[in-house]
């Protein structure tokens, strides 16, 4: 994690933005070889050849035509060139960056990641709450501290794993190095504990901010539905009142009809 871009020493790169967040992936090698850029190279180079007698002739300078097709194919075998080499990250400089290479902490990073992509979700629907530029610059920060301190426990567990093999002997255990190794791990043990909980919590902040912010959320949908089904249930009570009262007036209309029908044709 830095706070300046990150370029490619070689390859290229996906570049994923979370609000001021940018995750920088390499791409896999395309794989293709020498021989089939070169031939792509010149079966395009063939094909803008044509394109550029057919713009003469009808009127576009050739020279012009000509140093679009050169400036093409250059671009693209320059890019393609890129694209077959192997992704490899110009690693950031300076006590603002962090670089992770354990396993283990480029995986709880992964995580949180995750879940602050879960919380820039629900920002727009919380426009009206909260301030989301401040909101991204504590998101921001606390990435940033979750990587110094990741930073930290991949130095420790490095650190770990030497003692824990320096501490395979045979010495007395009254022996004045063995009692500093031991005086060592147990001051490496405390800062492996004290990283684990400094790191929990961030961790339990952040995904703390996600659930209030899904929750919230969801207690908006809910009333939002409560509402149009009450709305719903108005309407159709109002329309289910309606036949009770027009059924008997329109039988008693009915009926006044046949009975004055019924007088006419008895006069007749």
């Amino acid at each position: 994690m830095s706070p300046y871009p990150i370029r490619m020493r070689s390859g290229r790169a996906r570049r994923n933005r979370q609000g001021s967040v940018v995750e920088v992936v390499p791409v896999a090698p395309s794989g293709r070889s020498r021989e089939d850029r070169v031939r792509f190279s010149s079966q395009l180079s063939l094909a803008l050849l044509v394109l550029v007698a057919v713009l003469a002739s009808v009127g576009i300078p050739w020279w012009a035509g000509l140093a679009g097709a050169v400036a093409l194919v250059g671009f693209v075998s320059v890019e393609q060139a890129r694209a077959a080499r192997t992704g490899v990250l110009a690693l950031p400089r300076g006590d603002d960056s962090f670089v992770l290479l354990a396993a283990e902490e480029r995986v709880a990073y992964g995580r949180a990641l995750t879940v602050a992509r879960r919380v820039r979700l629900t920002w727009p629907a919380l426009r009206h709450m909260i301030d989301a530029e401040q909101a991204d610059r504590d998101l921001t920060a606390a990435l940033r501290d979750l990587a110094a301190i990741m930073a930290r426990r991949q130095q420790i567990r490095r650190l770990r794993d030497e003692l824990g093999v320096a501490s395979r002997h045979d010495l007395p255990a009254d022996s004045p190095a063995v009692q500093a190794l031991a005086e060592q791990r147990l001051r490496v043990e405390g800062l492996w504990r004290s990283t684990a909980d400094a790191a929990n919590r961030i961790l339990a902040s952040i995904n703390a901010a996600a659930l209030a912010g899904e929750d919230l959320l969801r207690e908006q949908r809910i009333g939002r539905t409560a509402r149009d089904a009450e709305l719903a249930i108005s309407r159709l009570t109002a329309a289910a009142a309606a036949p009770a009262d027009s059924g008997p007036e329109l039988a008693e209309r009915t009926a006044a009809v046949i009975a004055a029908y019924r007088e006419l044709a008895a006069d007749r």
